[in-house]
């Protein structure tokens, strides 16, 4: 249940890869190299999140780097666009396994490109960490949902939380909060969007609300007339849907334009400020995001002044704060394999960072960040925003009680 609170394939090459020696091999007194890779859509209809999502791990280096966070070492982000396929997020994997400095890699955005990426990762033995990937299973296996709870991938961690909390949150939200008693549920086929509106559906009718209709489209469609009719003869009192904006913007005008008196509702995939850019009728629609509004956190004040300082051009959108968060874990973990190897990069520096992103521990822009035994953050808490005057407003935020997953 909630705890509602006002607080509101593989294919690569496998290496013993471990980053530039910390020896001082010149006596100039020149510093190991370590880089961090990134994958995201840098370009593309999701380009907006991927930016973003870029940026964020470039400040976090650029921080890294100008306090000295690891003595003798300068940490380099090598960003990789995938453009939300999972076959580039594959091959930017494989190219940056690679390469012997990457120590660890963040991202992707998309759930399904994770899929791809992940075998690559630990047959190199190299850390990967998304910022934004929530479906369950990249981290506790597809039997999850019977408590058949097996990790995955060991070189594979998270900062966001998983679809089991988001679609319950979003799920338990739109009946207690919303008062909406039925419901209309479409996703897009996508592994995010199935898995996301899954949950939803199972939180809703748990709490006794109905639904009454269910719809796949295409994450590619902008047209919706079949839905809209569809979706406005079972006259639901909320439209779910499980995708991403570039669909979900243009639907939900079409489902008002077509007399559907109903907001639609999603989840952290639809939280963007072009979801607004894309929809004339957003005014009362509903997305949620993981964590709380980073504008609400004090532990966030710096990281919002350094991003507008650093002049970055494209906004930190919703995984500004989880991103900086994951970039930095990788460089608390490079910071202790150091430290245990009195100072300078050991020779299997891969094996040992992935053995210290398991301890990794520090309060972070988001708020305290950890990682459990399957990877998955320790941080459960959700918001629920509004559109209110063309700007996303966060009404609500809560934490899910941690589950018992032994």
């Amino acid at each position: 249940m909630l705890i509602l609170t006002t607080a509101v394939a593989a294919g690569a090459l496998t290496l013993s890869a471990c980053g530039s020696r910390g020896e001082d091999k010149s006596g100039d007194g020149s510093k190991a190299t370590v880089v961090i890779g990134l994958d995201a859509p840098l370009t593309g209809e999701l380009s907006a999140l991927g930016q973003g999502i870029k940026n964020s791990a470039d400040l976090a280096v650029k921080t890294a780097n100008n306090q000295n966070e690891v003595d003798g070492v300068t940490f380099e982000l090598r960003p990789l666009d995938d453009k939300a396929l999972p076959n580039a997020g594959q091959q930017n994997a494989t190219k940056l396994a690679g390469d012997k400095e990457v120590l660890g890699i963040v991202g992707p955005l998309n759930s399904g490109v994770a899929q791809s990426m992940q075998q690559v990762a630990q047959s190199n033995g190299v850390t990967l960490i998304s910022p934004a990937n929530t479906t369950p299973d990249l981290t506790q296996g597809k039997n999850w949902k019977k408590n058949d709870r097996k990790r995955q991938f060991t070189t594979y961690f998270r900062t966001a939380t998983t679809d089991e909390v988001q679609g319950a949150f979003d799920g338990q939200y739109a009946y207690e909060k919303m008062k909406a008693k039925t419901a209309y549920v479409i996703d897009d086929q996508k592994t995010y969007g199935v898995g996301l509106a899954s949950s939803f559906k199972d939180q809703f009718t748990k709490l006794g609300g109905k639904i009454v209709g269910t719809e796949h489209v295409s994450p590619d469609d902008r047209d919706f007339k079949a839905v809209v009719a569809k979706a406005k003869g079972a006259n639901p009192d909320l439209v779910f849907y499980g995708g991403e904006y570039p669909a979900s913007g243009p639907l939900s005008q079409q489902l008002k334009d077509g007399g559907l008196d109903a907001p639609l509702m999603g989840g952290d995939g639809m939280y963007s400020a072009d979801y607004i850019e894309l929809n004339k009728k957003a005014q009362g629609d509903y997305a949620s995001s993981v964590g709380k509004p980073v504008e609400q956190l004090p532990s966030a004040k710096k990281f919002i002044e350094d991003y507008k300082a650093a002049g970055y051009k494209d906004r930190y959108e919703a995984y500004g704060g989880s991103t900086y968060d994951a970039t930095w874990a990788l460089t608390q973990a490079v910071k202790q394999v150091v430290a245990d190897n009195n100072g300078k990069l050991p020779d299997d520096a891969r094996k040992k960072v992935v053995d210290a992103m398991n301890k990794v521990s520090f309060d972070g822009v988001t708020g305290k960040v950890s990682f459990d035994k399957y990877g998955d953050t320790t941080n459960t808490m959700i918001t629920a925003y509004q559109v209110d005057k063309k700007q996303w407003k966060a009404r609500f935020s809560a934490e899910f009680e941690k589950f018992d997953k032994s």
